[in-house]
């Protein structure tokens, strides 16, 4: 049985409802209107890897792909290409959505690190009942990823060529950076991926359950229902799935909107693929960092890489507890400061 992370990964939808209510200047967002919202290491090849004909295969889809002709964008599509564009020039006008990795006016310590780190990745904001998603802090195993990850971008057909190519050199650049960080296999393949990346438009998302099911098998029809029916507020988000009780995470599915700007498309690229990696949770402490809900940072932070590095410890393993972790927690955030322990 395929199990939610019942965490940001899972409970991403409504953490990320409250991440851009509370942007800006205090203000809700005002939504549109609703006619119908470290250097990388090379990447390890291994038996999971697509074969030849797998990669003939997608070559093949990509070309069809990229000699159709775009659908043109409905009105509702246009409207939420305008809300996303003004929510951009608003985030930088008030200094938020930074894109410096190392930020002078923010320094870590192994405190700090490891503060951090045991609140995004050892604690759940959100836990499951019934069918709703419920506010509830509590601790967390420690989860991550044992097999590669390989990235599988699929794209609605609004999306035009020009752009699907931006779209899959940022993916794969980011997925590279990823695997520099955790020293995991992570890859862009064309087929058989198990994190999906779902770039879609306003219409083709509300279409999008079929694919989900094709992409994460057995995935809970109330998970589906969310990704299709996201609120303007949300312009992105990510679930990630074990398999019955495990830790390690077996499949993840993350939706981009299709309208986005340059900058937010980066946000969003960064911080549900690196969600998706095990950081579950948001901190409205972390700082510098893209896992906390201020918008101040729209990209990967030298703090983030940080407590990327930890997860993939080998040191710390899948379904730790809290109490099992925290001590080596603190020894790798003092060893990769070079501090005292």
């Amino acid at each position: 049985m395929i199990r939610p992370a019942l965490s940001r990964a899972s409970g991403a939808l409504l953490a990320a409802v409250l991440a851009l209510a509370a942007c800006g200047d205090g203000q809700t967002p005002p939504a549109p209107p609703t006619s119908d919202r470290p250097d990388p290491r090379p990447v390890v090849q291994d038996d999971a890897a697509p074969t030849q004909a797998e990669l003939r295969k997608a070559r093949a889809e990509r070309n069809r792909a990229a000699n159709a002709v775009p659908t043109s964008a409905s009105a509702a599509s246009q409207t939420q290409r305008d809300y996303y564009a003004a929510m951009q020039r608003r985030l930088i006008a008030q200094g938020k959505l930074r894109r410096d990795r190392v930020p002078q006016d923010a320094p870590i310590t192994a405190e700090t690190l490891t503060r951090d780190f045991m609140a995004i990745a050892l604690r759940d904001e959100y836990s499951r009942s019934g069918d709703a998603l419920v506010s509830q802090s509590r601790t967390a195993p420690l989860r991550r990823w044992v097999q590669p990850v390989r990235l599988q971008l699929e794209f609605g057909p609004s999306t035009p060529v020009a752009e699907r190519a931006a779209w899959r050199s940022e993916v794969a650049g980011f997925g590279n950076r990823l695997s520099g960080a955790t020293g995991h296999p992570i890859a862009l393949t064309g087929s058989g991926g198990n994190f999906a990346v779902l770039i879609v438009s306003e219409d083709e998302r509300r279409d999008i359950g079929p694919r989900l099911s094709e992409l994460v098998p057995g995935i809970p029809s109330q998970d589906a229902a969310m990704l299709a029916n996201l609120p303007p507020a949300i312009s992105c988000t990510v679930f990630a799935y074990s398999k019955g009780s495990a830790s390690e995470y077996a499949h993840a599915v993350a939706v981009i909107r299709a309208e986005l700007p340059d900058l937010l498309r980066s946000s969003c690229i960064h911080e549900e693929i690196a969600q998706g990696m095990g950081l579950a949770n948001d901190s409205p402490v972390a700082r510098p960092s893209i896992f906390n809900d201020d918008e101040e940072f729209a990209l990967l932070t030298r703090h983030d890489e940080l407590l990327l590095q930890i997860l993939y410890d080998p040191r710390l393993r899948p379904g730790m507890t809290e109490a099992q972790a925290a001590p080596l927690i603190r020894q790798i955030a003092s060893e990769l400061l070079g501090e005292a322990a």
